[in-house]
């Protein structure tokens, strides 16, 4: 069946917001500046808050962002609708001392970000993108475009390459940027172009690389989006979009998107779900609106978090890695996740719940759990369920290739999972 036009724009913004997001970092100040585009106010934490009732507001973290809406009824016990998701993504991070090479190559020095698909980064034209620390005391982003590749070693020079390639993670994965001596040459500098600055005056740095190629729309029936962070910038986006047109009713609740950083190493971070960033802004949150921590554990008890994650869509060449009776596919629908072992936080009520904001959205939903002989991954809604205490439930979209350089979703799941999210909102 084919993908409406509203669907095909949806993944097209989403291409836009990919690309204007090839770090944690970028990520977080794309969504500030969506935001204050449509009457959301940015506040810094270091300031005093202004009056929430009524307000729309985002604060940043480093590369984690965090944005309410705040009904104008709103009291110390109204309660909290939390979607979060996550900026980070698996791939490469520039090491100190970056810039090496030999034989007359230029390379850049990177260490492993997170589980990435090793395989899926050779033969692509790749960024560095991040954030620079200044002497000034200034912090500012910078985005290289196009300039690294790792380029495959010739199936010539090893024949067994398809039997199985497996690359050192410290030898084999170090790109090339350019031709030279690498004394006489530096990385930083490139960065440092980039953003407009001298390349002295960095003192610090926080730099990933990523996939420079656009997400782009394929396939029979425009089924397919391809892009890369996917995982989980897609689930960002649709907390995004639906959060830049939510126009709470009277009695609503709060709405929030709580877009986390580190969460593919485990989001142990003054920015990740672990961390204290969320409760820090619910408390200051209800604090203006008058409650206490009483008033607020009160709110907490009706209040309820989306955590959004890609999963696993079935794959038709390795079906047998899967559930043999639960297979969620590409172009079905968003999916609800479960797992005995609460690598998940989804329970029978939350299942309940998640399954009645689908049917106000009109959007068909299907279950993921795991082969029990593969191990499940997790996500932020067992850290974030811990943390506050608040129900929880895990969803999120099928995609292949996960963690790899460009994954694979359904363009009707991305805008699905956006019209769930404006119906979750709702309450």
């Amino acid at each position: 069946m084919p993908v409406t036009p509203v669907a095909l724009s949806h993944a097209d913004d989403l291409a836009d917001f990919i690309a204007a997001s090839p770090s944690s970092y970028h990520a977080a100040a794309e969504i500030a500046r969506r935001l204050e585009g449509v009457g959301f106010t940015r506040v810094n934490e270091e300031d005093s808050w202004p009056s929430q009732a009524g307000g729309r507001y985002v604060v940043v973290r480093d590369g984690a962002a965090i944005a309410w809406v705040v009904p104008t009824d709103a009291t110390a016990t109204t309660p909290v609708q939390i979607f979060g998701a996550h900026t980070d993504s698996p791939g490469f991070k520039l090491k100190p001392q970056p810039t090496t090479g030999t034989r007359g190559w230029l390379q850049a020095a990177v260490e492993v970000y997170g589980g990435p698909l090793l395989n899926s980064w050779l033969d692509r034209e790749l960024r560095l993108a991040g954030r620079l620390a200044l002497a000034d005391g200034r912090v500012v982003l910078a985005d290289t475009g196009a300039l690294l590749r790792l380029p495959q070693l010739a199936i010539h020079l090893d024949r067994s390459a398809n039997s199985g390639l497996a690359l050192d993670k410290q030898v084999e994965t170090q790109p090339v940027w350019g031709l030279g001596d690498p004394t006489q040459a530096d990385i930083l500098a490139e960065l440092a172009r980039s953003a407009d600055i001298a390349a002295s005056d960095i003192r610090g740095y926080d730099v990933v690389i990523a996939d420079t190629a656009r997400g782009a729309v394929f396939g029979k029936d425009d089924a397919f989006f391809a892009a890369g962070r996917l995982d989980d910038l897609a689930s960002v986006h649709a907390g995004l979009v639906a959060l830049e047109t939510y126009d709470p009713a009277a009695g609503a609740p709060i709405a929030v998107l709580a877009a986390f950083d580190h969460e593919e190493l485990g989001s142990a971070s003054r920015s990740g779900a672990a961390g204290p960033f969320l409760e820090d802004v619910l408390e200051r949150v209800y604090a203006e609106l008058g409650a206490d921590s009483s008033a607020r554990r009160q709110a907490y008890a009706s209040s309820w978090c989306l955590s959004s994650d890609v999963g696993h869509s079935v794959h038709p060449n390795y079906v047998a890695k899967h559930d043999p009776v639960v297979q969620p596919v590409l172009g079905s629908g968003p999916i609800l996740k479960l797992n005995a072992n609460q690598r998940y936080a989804t329970d029978a009520v939350g299942t309940a719940s998640w399954r009645a904001w689908c049917e106000r959205a009109g959007v068909h939903t299907q279950e993921f759990v795991s082969n029990n002989a593969v191990p499940c991954g997790s996500t932020i809604g067992p850290i974030t369920a811990t943390r506050l205490g608040i129900r929880t439930v895990d969803v999120g979209i099928p995609i292949l290739s996960m963690h790899s350089a460009r994954e694979l979703a359904g363009v009707s799941d991305l805008h699905d999972l956006t019209r769930t999210a404006q119906a979750f909102f709702a309450g």
